[in-house]
């Protein structure tokens, strides 16, 4: 049996009443189309907000993304990405376990000191304490996520972090901290 075939008996075996479907492959792009310009890729995405969360590792080490994501809720699984240039990927791609820190819409100079190259960040501007496997939490996050990784994926040149998560403490309720056209922001509702 083909290694395809193989993916297809898996994955119907587990989704039995599911009818499998192969993804459609990129076409090659056309002779003389150009290259989408790296600016303008950047402002295009910026137009979608997204949540923001701050990763923690042991030692400490910690980067503020706006790719996480839930990937599963059996087992429960989630993801964010980070770029092979960061200068936290060394420490990523070596951790077993990271915390994931939801912050509320107050905690813009958190998640910006975070975002920040070179900075302290887990100076006297920053609250946490350590938490299970030796990992940061945050202090005012609304949520923390224990999390084991579970894989590296190379996308690009970012590499896709899944993390099953282990624990999930829920703290003070607050709006979200979104990220949108190259800020910090809060839902208008909010």
């Amino acid at each position: 049996m083909s290694a395809s075939a193989q993916a297809d008996a898996v994955w119907t075996t587990r989704a039995p009443h599911l009818t499998p479907v192969r993804p459609a492959r990129l076409s090659a792009p056309a002779r003389d189309a150009q290259p989408i310009d790296a600016g303008q890729f950047r402002q295009a995405l910026g137009q979608h907000p997204a949540g923001v969360a701050i990763v923690t590792l042991a030692g400490p080490a910690g980067l503020t993304v706006t790719s996480f994501s839930s990937a599963s809720l059996d087992p429960p699984l989630v993801s964010f990405y980070i770029g092979h240039g960061s200068s936290n990927w060394p420490a990523v791609r070596q951790a077993r376990h990271f915390a994931v820190n939801l912050m509320g819409h107050n905690h813009q100079d958190t998640a910006a000191l975070f975002a920040r190259k070179g900075a302290d960040r887990f100076g006297p501007a920053t609250q946490w304490r350590i938490g299970p496997a030796g990992l940061p939490l945050l202090a005012g996050a609304t949520v923390h996520l224990i999390c084991a990784v579970a894989s590296l994926i190379t996308v690009g040149d970012h590499e896709l972090v899944v993390g099953r998560v282990l624990q999930a403490d829920l703290n003070q309720p607050s709006p979200p901290l979104l990220h949108h056209r190259g800020q910090f922001t809060r839902p208008e509702s909010a």
